[in-house]
């Protein structure tokens, strides 16, 4: 395959330290462990195996993904078990699940004969696409004596196929916190270990697994997003809410993402719907993963500015309005029917959650439809949201004040949904008198690993976690959510048993990996994805709401700067859009902090400066502006190029 991808990071600095990505496309383990996961030695030449039933487990470390060859000499004959895992607690001799029939996937096996130079190299449709731990294992041997000593064993990384410099990444993180500068990098490589050739997702089975299905309809770019790296294997529309926004400030993988989003566009059934899955499985009748191609199609285009994308598939984004808008009742609000969903036990009617989706969708739309220079197509969808607004925060119908919480449903007050609260409060659904109580409402989901989903009862889940940070940094409680990315995604990354280097997909309050139990996955805990897309949240979220730089206009010819400290005592981002690189930091003391930015020549921009008081001395450039706070900050126009801000604090009125 043609490597096309960038040569060089586009941002070189103390960061890089941080990264998971290798420097070779070839990786090899880096420790050896006993039967009993115990530690046996330093990976190096020279390992053997001798006798039926003997195991040895390569640790690689971090995740990784692709197609193992093995060197050896072998005395005797007999034959060679090779199993895969994430996650130790399903190292042996038979791998952890990803076909989907909710049962181990058994193992590979190679007849070894006699030799002093012999090569094992995995049938390419066999390819494992994502493990940290291979168990080698001698089987079927009767009577005779076996031997096989290891010379090499390599994995061929598959992911990020058309990379050849894994590390080249369009986008960076740095702050003065350790734990979040790593817990970014592992979004980022979680996303590009969910970058696969398109010729390599699923293939669904009863034992055993393939991954050789092609997942392209119609598209020609070598390179698609799927949920996860070691199983679906599939494009999932639902995920694109998180994972396009992360990948797009993080590894700057466009192409990747047009491809993915195009997929799904090509996808539509003739009445508008868009699938719940894309190709390998085709699913349909999911509302809210309708929507959320939706929404990843303007997040596409805001970052890129790609005209040839949008208007190619305008008439299909307007036929996928038309599908959802249909479904709006009487009260003004979404009454959904495509009830399947990311995994909450209840979907269905006048929803919360599919209704704040609705609401981003109209929100997202009008401006692409500004975009494409139909302001009234535009003025009728907002004025649907505004509707859909007023009726979701009825008292009547989704909000309750005595709660100071959204319902599940204007019919279920049985929970208060970690997704749809959050979502209230990141999509501007909420009014702000409300910020505190959502904010604080969600709180009370917390536990010692992260934040519960009372809609999936005992799971914390990637997803709704991610976007409940979102929430709460948007609306003012920025340690809010820095505390719950160190808790839930810290606590993985630190746990011994993961993979150490991505995002899981889901997993137990008691810190178990069985996500969905008891309710879905066949009970099957090596189900779980140890490396999915739509737990990369805090990815987009430090860059986004923390270093605060926001693209306000397609490809950033406008944009916003808002820094929110935390706790942090600095912190700087940068990414990468076809007008060029755009690059923010700050740092803070006791008397105050400093700003700078450097954007694209001809861009221009708004800063949203924390004051506190009016006495507060603001300067751009080192010149004195003269600042009128409006709750507690100030907004400033400001021009592209390299520049600077500086605040220092007055007294407190």
């Amino acid at each position: 395959m043609e490597c096309t991808g960038p040569v060089q990071a586009a941002f070189s600095g103390p960061w890089e330290q941080y990264m998971y990505s290798p420097t070779s496309r070839t990786a090899s383990p880096i420790t050896i462990l006993n039967a009993d996961n115990s530690f046996r030695s330093v990976y190096q030449e020279g390992s053997s195996l001798s006798g039926n039933g003997t195991i040895l487990v390569y640790d690689f470390g971090q995740e990784v993904g692709g197609l193992v060859t093995i060197t050896y000499s072998a005395t005797g004959t007999g034959t060679l078990g090779l199993a895969f895992s994430e996650a130790q607690n399903f190292t042996g001799t038979t791998s952890d699940s990803s076909d989907g029939s909710y049962h181990v996937d058994g193992a590979l096996y190679a007849d070894i004969s006699p030799t002093d130079q012999g090569s094992y190299t995995m049938p390419i449709d066999r390819l494992r696409g994502g493990f940290r731990y291979l168990t080698l294992f001698v089987d079927n041997i009767s009577g005779v004596t076996f031997t096989i000593t290891f010379q090499t064993i390599t994995v061929e990384l598959a992911y990020q196929p058309t990379w050849q410099n894994l590390r080249a990444y369009q986008g960076y993180f740095y702050s003065s916190d350790d734990l979040l500068n790593k817990i970014w990098y592992a979004g980022a490589f979680t996303l590009q270990t969910n970058a696969i050739p398109v010729n390599t997702g699923r293939e669904l089975l009863n034992s055993g697994w393939e991954n050789n299905v092609s997942l392209d309809l119609g598209t020609t770019y070598p390179t698609i997003y799927i949920d996860g790296s070691k199983r679906d294997r599939s494009v999932w529309a639902g995920d694109l809410g998180i994972a396009i926004p992360s990948l797009l400030v993080s590894t700057g993988d466009m192409d990747g993402a047009k491809n993915t989003i195009q997929v799904l566009l090509n996808d539509q059934q003739s009445s508008g719907e868009l699938p719940y899955a894309g190709p390998g499985l085709n699913f349909y009748g999911s509302d809210t993963y309708h929507m959320a191609t939706m929404i990843g199609t303007y997040d596409y285009y805001l970052f890129t500015k790609d005209d040839d994308f949008l208007s190619a598939n305008w008439a299909k984004y307007q036929s996928a309005m038309s599908f959802i808008t249909a479904k709006i009742d009487g009260t003004g609000m979404l009454h959904v029917t495509g009830t399947a969903d990311w995994g909450r036990l209840t979907q269905g009617g006048h929803n919360s959650e599919a209704n704040m989706l609705l609401y981003k969708v109209l929100i997202s739309g009008s401006s692409l439809a500004i975009w494409m220079n139909d302001s009234s197509l535009s003025d009728s969808w907002l004025a649907l949201a505004a509707t859909l607004k007023s009726a979701i925060n009825s008292e009547s119908n989704n909000w309750d004040s005595t709660v100071g919480a959204y319902k599940n449903s204007d019919t279920d007050g049985s929970i208060y949904p970690q997704d749809a609260n959050s979502m209230a409060l990141l999509f501007g659904v909420a009014d702000p008198s409300t910020f505190t109580s959502i904010s604080d409402k969600l709180t009370t989901y917390w536990c010692p690993v992260g934040a519960v989903a009372p809609e999936l009862p005992g799971n914390l889940i990637g997803f709704g976690q991610s976007f409940e940070i979102k929430g709460h940094i948007t609306t003012g409680q920025p340690t809010r959510g820095l505390d719950l990315m160190r808790t839930a995604w810290g606590w993985y990354l630190n746990s011994p048993y993961g993979t150490q280097s991505t995002c899981i997909e889901g997993y137990l309050n008691d810190g178990s990996f069985g996500y969905q139990y008891p309710y879905g996955y066949g009970n099957d805990s090596s189900y779980t994805s140890h490396a999915h897309g739509w737990s990369t949240g805090p990815t987009d979220a430090l860059t986004t709401y923390i270093v605060g730089l926001q693209l306000t206009a397609p490809g950033g010819s406008s944009w916003t700067i808002a820094p929110q400290f935390g706790d942090l005592e600095s912190a700087e981002a940068g990414f990468t859009t076809p007008l060029g690189q755009f690059q923010t930091s700050w740092s803070t003391s006791q008397a105050g902090y400093q700003v700078t930015w450097n954007t694209p020549s001809g861009t221009d921009g708004m800063l949203v400066l924390p004051v506190g008081s009016s006495s507060s001395v603001v300067q751009i450039d080192g010149q004195n502006v003269q600042v009128a706070p409006s709750n507690g900050v100030v907004t400033i126009s400001a021009s592209g190029g390299s520049h600077s801000a500086t605040v220092v604090y007055g007294a407190s009125s």
